[in-house]
């Protein structure tokens, strides 16, 4: 088990990223057209989205400063700082940053967010979390 890391910080961030895949899953399993015949199905989507993505740069983060790896300018670069220490593989680094992106676009320019790209991530897209999940319980224990 490392011992640079606050254990119990990063187990419930892990603990609550997979409690909101399971509400993903949930709604990823809504038919297209019932997905979005009800507005709940697609906010509740954006904001498990969101909140999942925003605890992914907390952990990155956490790992940076125990680490003293360095001083990322943006969430992005984050990943890109846990890329180069061989924490997250490098073909797995534009993956996150693009999830970034959308959560930057949720939060900023949400009026730009469709109900449709939003249903093809929750149908292609959720596996990434898992990944993310098992590389870093890799390298923290």
């Amino acid at each position: 088990m490392n011992s640079n890391f606050d254990q119990d910080k990063v187990a419930d961030k892990i603990a609550f990223i997979m409690s909101n895949l399971e509400k993903l899953m949930f709604l990823k399993a809504i038919p297209e057209k019932a997905f979005y015949e009800d507005f709940r199905n697609i906010e509740a989507a954006k904001y498990l989205l969101q909140v999942n993505i925003e605890a992914m740069i907390d952990i990155a983060n956490h790992i940076i400063a125990r680490e003293r790896i360095g001083r990322p300018k943006t969430y992005g670069e984050s990943f890109n700082f846990l890329q180069e220490k061989n924490i997250l593989p490098k073909n797995k680094t534009e993956v996150f940053k693009t999830m970034v992106k959308l959560r930057n676009r949720v939060v900023h320019l949400y009026q730009e967010v469709k109900p449709s790209e939003i249903y093809l991530i929750l149908q292609n897209n959720l596996q990434d979390f898992v990944y993310y999940l098992e590389e870093i319980r890799k390298y923290v224990s």
